[in-house]
């Protein structure tokens, strides 16, 4: 067993002889970590946990915490990780509840990318892909094969089905198809000039307010992008400031958002 000399760990922690314990980790009594798993460095370890063969904590992970839900009144709840998964930085990851079935559970060969939160009593089957920041709400059940993109939320109770597809930034409140590929409306638009924040730098209302009007034109008149252009300069003063948006358009090879 390789435990670095700067870990704490429990004595009534169960650990496979070939597990490999990482600097500045810290193992609380109820956790059983099994054979070949390895935590690389400041990793954080509680509760009723247990963790099977293969897998690989990054640092600064914590699993097994404390819900965040106020109806927990510390039950003897419980988390349950697989075989072959891969834990990133910063993934969080909160034991049971009663309401929820007492137990928080990971299958195998999954991978949770950097910064997920895995709320209590979520089911998580085998071989998914959790990317960067995807936050799951409690009671939420993830199938097989899943594929969950960046920064997409999973409200409460909802269940992804196997093979399902999430596109990134999504907010999901309902429960998602087995095989289908699944996106929020990603839809951004403009609503004019951000007058607080350039009174707030000092912009006075007459170097504002030709920049509401060209707003206006640009987003709310129905005109193309040529012909809200044209009527910009034909209608609105020329301050520095429109001069600036108008370049900023005319420059901008990616299109820009209206």
């Amino acid at each position: 067993m390789a435990i670095h000399q700067t870990a704490i760990v429990d004595p009534h922690a169960e650990i496979s002889p070939d597990a490999e314990i990482g600097p500045y980790c810290i193992i609380g009594a109820d956790v059983e970590i099994g054979p070949r798993t390895r935590l690389l460095a400041h990793v954080y370890l509680e509760g009723k946990l247990t963790i099977g063969s293969d897998n690989i904590f990054y640092p600064y992970c914590s699993c097994g915490v404390t819900p965040q839900d106020k109806k927990y009144k510390g039950e003897l709840s419980e988390t349950r990780i697989g075989s072959g998964n891969s834990i990133r930085e910063f993934v969080t990851i909160n034991r049971g509840t009663e309401g929820g079935g007492m137990v928080t559970s990971i299958g195998d060969g999954n991978l949770l990318m950097a910064y997920v939160h895995v709320a209590h009593d979520v089911i998580i089957h085998n071989h998914t892909i959790l990317a960067n920041s995807v936050t799951f709400a409690g009671h939420v059940t993830v199938d097989d094969y899943a594929n969950i993109g960046g920064l997409s939320a999973i409200h409460q109770f909802c269940r992804i089905g196997r093979y399902a597809m999430i596109g990134s930034y999504s907010v999901i409140k309902q429960s998602v198809l087995p095989y289908s590929i699944t996106a929020s409306d990603h839809k951004a638009e403009v609503y004019g000039a951000n007058r607080i924040g350039l009174e707030r730098r000092g912009y006075s209302s007459e170097a504002i307010e030709p920049l509401q009007n060209a707003f206006r034109i640009l987003t709310r008149s129905g005109l193309n992008t040529t012909q809200a252009l044209s009527r910009i300069e034909e209608e609105i003063p020329q301050s520095p400031e429109v001069k600036e948006l108008l370049e900023f358009i005319r420059n901008s090879n990616r299109g820009f958002i209206k």
